[in-house]
């Protein structure tokens, strides 16, 4: 499992989190509203309340005293009144308070408004920060720009091509080469791609000037990337794209591209453009691995049985885990037997087996996909598992 420096929780801290144990470990969970009514009228202050409300009822059956209790939230009182918190929010807000004090983070997606009170933190709702947000790079191309981008669903870093490659024409050919050729009319044709029109010894030697510049680049892009699996994006008009892919030799060049100028382009903008192309490839895992279900699903390959599934993940035997949106089972795992004993609903001392079986499978480098109820393989339960073989 790989997780980018541009992650909004690196897959570190998340093991920070999952490793916790102690009494009394809260978990909050709550959207924020970033626009509309539900902002104005400051909403999601609104349900933190509410959560602390039920997080103050949970810890007094532990018996604590109401004044212990009281100092206890008094952390995730003050975020109440955190004026940066709330000026600039982001969809999803989660908070984790234990005695060692409190974590909280924004994050880019929403989450259902959920409290909960263990020895352990409540993560599942987290993992799909984790899923379908593979790492791809973003390559920025014209005859005198560059950069190349590692990126991810979630932001993406300069990774400073220009250390490893010439970043203009003239690097590449000599500064001693007339300017005869690649006269750009950006962003005016059809769909935004350019053209360029040559002069004096014609379009051949404007080819063969750019052939030897994108064959420079490409040289530097396979030295600046650690990860020769992902995709590349370009980001350059047409007519560029078409000669680069001569000159490219990385082994996974997308066959989609970003078309027009990228200089002038809006960093966010190209962002978010690069990955509305290429989140359909971060799908695909997650596709093949419920036609893989299907294919087995008479076989011992895969379990909708819950007690098997859990007790499978724990021992590591999980390759892909299915879990139905807003969906929970509580109980006990008793160690020492190596038994699942269900209960009906939250209490002192059971767990949530569902989030049980999601940490270990994820943290032994399985894969946990969260899915809305007709997209479960199998329907009836609310887990299913791909086992390792």
């Amino acid at each position: 499992m790989y997780t980018s420096k541009n992650h909004p929780l690196p897959e570190k801290k998340f093991e920070v989190l999952a490793a916790k144990r102690g009494s009394h470990c809260v978990s909050i969970y709550l959207p924020m509203h970033k626009t509309g009514k539900e902002q104005n009228e400051h909403l999601a202050q609104a349900n933190l309340k509410s959560c602390i409300k039920e997080v103050h009822k949970a810890l007094a059956k532990y018996q604590l005293q109401e004044d212990v209790i009281n100092n206890y939230l008094k952390p995730i009182e003050e975020l109440m009144v955190n004026i940066d918190l709330w000026r600039n929010p982001s969809e999803g807000l989660a908070i984790f308070l234990d005695k060692k004090g409190l974590n909280y983070y924004p994050f880019p997606i929403s989450f259902d408004t959920q409290t909960y009170v263990a020895d352990h933190f409540y993560l599942k709702p987290m993992l799909p920060l984790y899923h379908e947000n593979g790492v791809y790079y973003l390559l920025e191309l014209s005859q005198d720009y560059i950069k190349l981008y590692e990126a991810t669903r979630y932001g993406f870093k300069d990774l400073y091509i220009e250390d490893f490659a010439p970043d203009q024409l003239e690097k590449a050919v000599g500064f001693d080469y007339k300017p005869k050729m690649l006269q750009f009319r950006s962003g005016q044709a059809t769909h935004g791609a350019g053209s360029f029109h040559g002069h004096g010894e014609g379009k051949d030697d404007d080819k063969k000037e750019l052939l030897t510049f994108f064959r420079a680049i490409n040289l530097g892009v396979k030295k600046a990337i650690t990860d020769r699996k992902a995709p590349l994006i370009l980001a350059c008009v047409d007519s560029l794209y078409n000669i680069y892919q001569e000159a490219n030799s990385y082994p996974n060049l997308y066959n989609k591209h970003i078309s027009g100028d990228p200089e002038f382009k809006d960093k966010k903008e190209m962002h978010q453009q690069s990955w509305e192309l290429i989140q359909e490839y971060f799908k695909r895992t997650k596709n093949s691995k419920l036609d893989l279900f299907t294919e087995w699903y008479h076989t011992p390959k895969i379990s909708q049985d819950p007690s098997e599934i859990i007790l499978a993940a724990i021992n590591g035997k999980i390759d892909t885990l299915f879990v139905r949106k807003g969906a929970d089972l509580f109980g006990v795992y008793n160690k020492e037997k190596n038994h699942i004993s269900f209960e009906d609903s939250k209490e002192l001392n059971n767990t949530s087996l569902i989030n049980l079986a999601a940490m270990y499978t994820f943290l032994q480098n399985g894969k946990v996909y969260e899915l809305d109820a007709k997209e479960m393989p199998a329907k009836e339960q609310p887990i299913n598992a791909l086992f390792r073989f």
